[in-house]
């Protein structure tokens, strides 16, 4: 059900995700979180403090692990991947702030497999805009939108560590 992005309270959102994600890993063992950089790091942070998980977030940056890496070139500012926990045989929880196309994340999930074979990975996204051209689906989502091809869904991270989204110009 597509929600209307005058109803995209992106704290109402968290909460919804992280209940949906606190249900689901309750007694699963070797949880390890990992947020796409820079709206999925956010979202990973605060995951991991909610649920007091012993591992603090990895982050990761795709840059360089796009397939369309040539066409986009770098962003602005490049930050490293930082995996501070054993991959192997963990439950990875990878997070991401908007899933859309699937490529940010099938990249994402390529640069893991550099640091080991985890157990299994679930996708938590806070926003599902659809329009999926590789075969990824979320297992966790707050909610599903619908924007114009000239639109893009931001998360902002506010000073009080609260979120934002707005909808630009793409």
């Amino acid at each position: 059900m597509n929600q209307s992005l005058t109803e995209l309270n992106a704290e109402a959102l968290y909460q919804k995700l992280l209940t949906q994600i606190r249900e689901a890993l309750a007694n699963t063992p070797k949880v390890a979180v990992v947020g796409i950089r820079s709206g999925g790091a956010w979202i990973a942070e605060r995951v991991v403090d909610d649920l007091k998980l012993d591992n603090p977030p990895g982050f990761i940056d795709v840059s360089f692990y796009r397939d369309d890496y040539a066409q986009k070139g770098l962003p602005a500012e490049v930050k490293p991947t930082q995996i501070p926990f054993d991959v192997v045989d963990s439950t990875i929880l990878l997070i991401d702030d908007v899933l859309y196309t699937g490529r940010t994340t099938r990249a994402a999930i390529n640069e893991l497999f550099d640091y080991g074979r985890p157990a299994r990975i679930l996708l938590a996204a806070l926003v599902d805009r659809g329009e999926r051209e590789l075969p990824i689906a979320a297992d966790f989502v707050a909610a599903h939108v619908s924007l114009e091809k000239n639109e893009k869904l931001v998360l902002q991270r506010l000073n009080d560590n609260t979120f934002s989204l707005t909808v630009e110009n793409a």
